[in-house]
């Protein structure tokens, strides 16, 4: 790989990765559609609500017998004839002049056209006082007020949350066609990553990279059928686990391993197999590699916390994002709070913070190791390869993370 710029290797990286997306559709049962996204616009099939219920606890009256009150203020007494309760079955027409004790969600009678709440009555169990008009309509759900069957539910391309989840259950939807997601192996390299989990011995670092990689991907609608952490600094083992790997995803990700020192499995790997590795303009996460394996793409970021999740970010989220039919990060810009320089020739990720007037800061520094600092950030400062200092007040490009 030659010297590219961030530009170059992100068309590279699209290159690679897009023609191996999948482009099938998935059936789901609504239970388990958190998350997934809609293959077409779906339409209700039914009446929301399904019939005529009450709004509140209280009488199903009609209004008319009500009248009274509104020229003389005169309470109203009618004789309770029944109760419906929010269950199964269809209630007997209610008569002028009559009132029917109702409960929330119970089907409104024929013949009712309002609802009068309990707290506007008083009653025995034979009468209720109404002390207030009421409107025909009112505390009355007509059916398909909310939907009429055949009207738009949710539209194409949609990322399922509860709430939608909860209306495709409302309509009496049992499964949906969505789009199928990318199989995504993690790969975690080098023999000093210590598991989450146990005490760390001397020379050993925690293995963030696998958790962090493994919950961006979810976040960009992939799923991670695999998380393989950590494979030791051995070439022979890294291609078992590669060979592991292309069988069960439709893109590997592996973080480690490509610098220039010795131990640097993943590049050896590649050097052997056809892969690329080289450097690019770009701080952090200028060691990059990427290749072909078994008909699958895997894209190897460098081992550093901060290098691997950036490099993330602007080279393989775009992509995912765009594949599950998800918006694209916001980029905006921003105004800067105080002064900052950038490596000369290098297109630099700060991390930042944006405050609530509008202007952004940065939060540690620019070091590939500072997890704290990304951790603290909501934003990356996009430096362009030409810029090598910005005063406060000067404009900024940032993407959200």
């Amino acid at each position: 790989m030659s010297h590219r710029t961030v530009d170059e290797y992100a068309a590279h990286v699209r290159a690679l990765i897009t023609p191996a997306l999948p482009t099938g559709l998935d059936t789901v049962a609504v239970g388990a559609a958190l998350g997934r996204v809609t293959a077409a616009a779906i339409l209700c099939p039914v009446d929301l609500p399904l019939f005529r219920n009450s709004q509140m606890d209280g009488f199903a009256v009609v209004a008319a017998d009500l009248a009274t009150l509104l020229l003389t203020s005169l309470p109203v007494t009618l004789p309770i004839v029944g109760e419906v309760a929010a269950r199964p079955g269809t209630p007997p027409p209610l008569v002028s002049g009559t009132a029917v004790r109702i409960m929330t969600g119970a089907v409104v009678p024929e013949g009712a056209d309002a609802v009068v709440p309990v707290e506007d009555t008083s009653s025995t169990a034979d009468t209720v006082t109404v002390t207030r008009a009421r409107a025909i309509g009112e505390y009355v759900r007509d059916r398909g007020s909310d939907l009429r069957a055949g009207d738009p539910l949710l539209p194409a391309g949609l990322r399922l949350a509860s709430r939608h989840l909860a209306a495709l259950a409302a309509a009496g939807i049992e499964e949906i066609e969505v789009r199928r997601r990318v199989r995504i192996v993690v790969i975690s390299t080098g023999a000093e990553l210590a598991p989450v989990g146990r005490r760390a011995e001397p020379g050993e670092i925690y293995d963030s990279n696998s958790a962090a990689l493994t919950a961006a991907a979810t976040a960009c609608g992939t799923e991670v059928t695999y998380a393989i952490h950590p494979v030791e600094d051995a070439v022979s083992q890294f291609r078992e686990t590669m060979v592991f790997g292309v069988a069960n995803a439709d893109l590997i990700l592996t973080s480690g391993g490509i610098s220039m020192g010795s131990y640097e499995v993943v590049r050896e790997f590649w050097h052997a197999n056809g892969g690329e590795v080289g450097h690019i303009a770009m701080q952090p996460g200028g060691p990059q590699a990427s290749g072909v394996f078994n008909g699958v793409p895997v894209i190897s970021f460098p081992g550093n916390p901060v290098s691997t999740q950036l490099s993330f970010e602007v080279f393989v989220a775009p992509i995912l994002r765009e594949a599950a039919g998800l918006p694209a990060a916001r980029r905006q810009t921003r105004t800067l709070i105080a002064d900052l320089r950038s490596a000369a020739g290098t297109r630099q990720f700060l991390r930042g913070r944006a405050l609530p007037d509008g202007r952004v800061e940065v939060v540690g520094g620019p070091s590939s190791h500072l997890v704290a600092g990304l951790a603290a950030s909501d934003l990356l400062l996009d430096i362009p390869e030409g810029i090598t200092e910005l005063k406060a007040g000067d404009p900024v490009e940032t993407i959200d993370l």
